[in-house]
């Protein structure tokens, strides 16, 4: 069956009917069917512990992983309307983290204004950084700003060498990334004692699984601190998912059947049980609510009764919500499992 993907070019690359299309193709059986067999189906939420924003998906970078297909051409961006709507909710709640994301979320002209009234709620607020944003010249308070205010920086780096990090990320995007580490150490990020918390990402180059977290956050501690004087407090390791820009890859390159085995195979009901969707709910830059992110770029919102937009945001009806899965939730239930936090199970 010969597939090819196109992108914004091409209507289905990233919805839930283009992966039907697809898993059609590989003969595994069906996520909530391995769910059932696990004694987890039908997956309902345990509450809401964090509160992810996806503002938009504007970014400075285009990254060949991206499942957001994020890039400089986007225009979709959380309004004020939007985001005020995010703070309103979140002020009726307990929800002890805020998780900012993007594309590049700080592009968002109301990026600022979302970290100050989350702050001033008293939550913990994390930055899915890029790391080259920070060095913009229109940026050039953004490391300041993001220490004043306390915020976690989650800085996705998919190696400590520059080769592999420009082939996924864009040429020169290492050295900028490096740049920007260095500045976070200075303002205290990543040092003992200082609060301050830089967590670095890593997403593997190509159609396999992760490696062990631990194993890999020692040898990216040893590597950045020898070569670049870098510090970090954790890695952590995030399984790519068959979305956008990746699933284009894997259909280029002959290998989403393969992957998608591969996902199955490794299936772990002890990561099944503790994937994020569980304790996170998404809100997308138009408002609309999602289980996870992927299931937003999927266009898979809430469903069985609960609310589908913030405005409509009612935690009774969502800290127990029924899951919305499908077989793209493999990429979270592999092995040690995969999530905004990495891996699940030890």
């Amino acid at each position: 069956m010969a597939l090819t993907l196109l992108g914004r070019q091409n209507p289905l690359a990233s919805s839930y009917q283009q992966l039907r299309i697809l898993d059609s193709t590989t003969g595994i059986p069906a996520f909530d069917t391995r769910l059932s067999q696990a004694g987890l189906s039908p997956l309902h939420a345990t509450g809401i512990t964090v509160l992810q924003l996806n503002v938009g998906k504007l970014c400075n970078q285009t990254c060949r992983h991206c499942h957001v297909d994020a890039g400089p051409d986007r225009t979709e961006s959380m309004s004020k309307e939007t985001a005020e709507l995010c703070i309103a909710a979140l002020a009726t709640t307990d929800i002890p983290t805020v998780d900012i994301t993007g594309g590049a979320p700080e592009l968002n002209p109301n990026f600022r204004w979302l970290v100050e009234q989350a702050h001033a709620l008293g939550r913990h607020v994390m930055d899915r950084c890029n790391l080259s944003i920070l060095l913009l010249p229109s940026h050039a308070d953004l490391a300041e700003f993001l220490a004043a205010h306390r915020v976690e920086v989650v800085a996705s780096l998919p190696s400590y060498q520059a080769s592999q990090t420009d082939a996924q990320r864009g040429d020169g995007i290492f050295e900028k990334s490096i740049e920007a580490l260095r500045l976070l150490n200075r303002l205290g990020y990543g040092r003992p004692g200082s609060g301050l918390l830089l967590n670095l990402v890593y997403n593997p180059t190509g159609a396999f699984l992760p490696p062990k977290q631990e194993a890999i956050e020692a040898q990216f501690k040893k590597e950045l601190r020898t070569k670049h004087g870098v510090e970090f407090n954790h890695l952590y390791t995030i399984t790519n998912m068959p979305v956008s820009r990746f699933l284009e890859f894997l259909v280029e390159s002959g290998n989403y059947k393969g992957y998608m085995e591969r996902l199955a195979n490794a299936f772990n009901p002890a990561a099944a049980a503790c994937v994020m969707c569980r304790s996170t709910l998404s809100v997308s830059w138009d408002g609309t609510l999602y289980d996870c992110d992927f299931n937003q770029m999927l266009d898979l919102p809430l469903a069985h009764g609960a609310p589908t937009h913030i405005r409509d945001f009612n935690p009774a009806q969502l800290t127990h919500r029924q899951i919305i899965t499908r077989n793209h939730c493999y990429g979270c239930t592999a092995g040690a499992g995969s999530s905004c936090g990495g891996a699940v199970t030890a």
